[in-house]
């Protein structure tokens, strides 16, 4: 038998449109391995939710693998520390000389993967890493003055102009290859977490759910997505963020997918169907962020003079907002949706983050763990990147002052008040208008609290607080 090409899977779970696994069957037949390091992965702040849907996504890309004839290994580490030793014993108990796998950003994964090829140096071995979840890797698009992009805006510019077919083109799933001399493992059972993990009906995990989800959505919601991805009482945005975030489906399948419906182009024609791949763009532009900017992986702020902000010590409004008792229904009713289902919509992330980093002065980190441990889509670079942008203290090219009314944003995208009345029920009996500001006493009374701070006191103080710090 030829020596194995080793195929290291992590949030990459597909066999369509993998380039390490595509460059690994080319070079001969190939054995997956896939290393499970929950204790490190709950010590960096993942929930239930995400690490309950990675682990049917690793079930879900065994079976996907059989049906090609490649064993799939499992391995199970305390600490990203072990997986140079790990995969060079399975390197060694296979017979394998060559590793590939797909880059991942963040810094500690950045040094993972950095003494894996080291390791494999050593031992005489050869360990390559994809650029697969980008279309750009970091450092090829650069500003005039050779800088990684800090705006987006520009980022985005020059991401389009320099785009090329071959950059975005798709790679076959390999073609099941000759039975191997060696049995996959068996994938042991996800052992009790912090959490009960949401209904994972809710998020069916594998390549064939996220195809699935990618068409209905170019299909029935696409077109309008420009127009209804703000509304948070329709399914108006694609809801395919857990499956980008484990790599269940490619950026480069959405694109190609697009340039299928919009007569070519990405950048231009159909609104609805650009201004999701904008969307795209915002993910890996915060993959740019976190290699070019590591001080970001590392609890920093990205504007590193916002480092001196007076945050507030706060644990009953954190645990207000938490819980979805702040008295301002959409910031409570987009926290309970979080909790319930693993996920929120996009303009909601916006509205709640930065009421808890602008409204109660809380420390933007808190809310980003917060989000990490409940979010089925959690990654870091896009959570990290998020939550920096409504607290100012990241990539927003925009003032500080930029602070949303929570009041005037849940009359302008629930303008029904019917997802508030969907997550808040004791409000379902108000009139539409009522929900948004509910009347502090009503007739009957009404189990809803107060709000927990005034939106103009609330927004004079953060705009004192951050016209306190003086800009590098």
């Amino acid at each position: 038998m030829p020596a194995p090409i080793l195929i290291w899977f992590r949030s990459d779970l597909r066999v369509h449109d993998n380039r390490a696994l595509a460059a690994a069957a080319r070079q001969g037949p190939v054995v997956a391995v896939f290393l499970r390091c929950l204790p490190h992965w709950q010590r960096h702040g993942h929930g239930a939710n995400k690490l309950d849907f990675w682990a049917r996504g690793v079930a879900a890309l065994k079976v996907s693998l059989e049906g090609l004839h490649i064993p799939l290994l499992h391995r199970e580490l305390d600490d990203f520390a072990e997986a140079p030793a790990a995969l060079l014993a399975v390197a060694r108990d296979t017979g394998a000389r060559t590793l590939h796998f797909n880059h991942e950003y963040p810094l500690d994964e950045r040094r993972r993967d950095e003494a894996v090829i080291g390791a494999f140096a050593a031992a005489g071995l050869a360990a390559r890493g994809h650029h697969d979840s980008v279309a750009f890797a970091p450092g090829e698009l650069l500003t005039g003055k050779g800088d990684v992009y800090g705006v987006f805006t520009p980022f985005a510019k020059a991401w389009h102009h320099r785009l090329s077919a071959e950059r975005i083109a798709l790679h076959e799933a390999p073609a099941p290859q000759a039975r191997l001399p060696i049995a996959p493992d068996p994938l042991p059972e996800l052992p009790a977490l912090d959490d009960t993990p949401v209904d994972d009906r809710l998020w069916p995990a594998g390549e064939g759910p996220a195809a699935d989800r990618l068409e209905r959505f170019l299909c029935f919601r696409g077109r309008h997505y420009a127009r209804q991805r703000d509304v948070p009482a329709i399914r108006g945005t694609s809801e395919l963020s857990p499956y980008l975030a484990l790599g269940m489906l490619s950026h480069r399948q959405c694109l190609q997918a697009v340039l299928a419906e919009n007569a070519g182009r990405l950048a231009e024609g159909d609104a609805g169907l650009t201004a999701w791949v904008n969307e795209l763009v915002w993910r890996e532009f915060y993959r740019h962020v976190a290699f070019g900017f590591p001080r970001v992986c590392r609890r920093r702020a990205f504007q590193a003079h916002t480092e001196a902000l007076a945050w507030r010590d706060d644990d009953a409004g954190f645990r207000a907002w938490c819980e979805g008792r702040t008295g301002y229904p959409i910031v409570d009713a987009a926290m309970r949706q979080l909790v319930a289902t693993g996920w929120m919509h996009n303009r909601l992330r916006m509205i709640t983050a930065m009421f808890l980093a602008k409204h109660l002065l809380i420390d933007w980190r808190r809310g980003e763990a917060f989000f990490l441990r409940h979010l089925v889509d959690g990654e870091f670079c896009a959570n990290n990147g998020g939550w920096q942008w409504a607290a100012s203290t990241g990539t927003d090219a925009a003032p500080y002052f930029r602070i949303f009314n929570p009041t005037t944003q849940s009359q302008r995208f629930d303008p029904d008040g019917a997802f508030l009345a969907e997550w808040l029920p004791e409000l379902a009996a108000l009139p539409a208008r009522a929900r948004h500001a509910p009347p502090r006493d009503p007739v009957g009374g009404l189990d809803y609290p107060p709000p927990i701070v005034d939106h103009k006191a609330a927004r004079a103080r953060a705009l004192d607080a951050f016209k306190a710090l003086r800009p590098a």
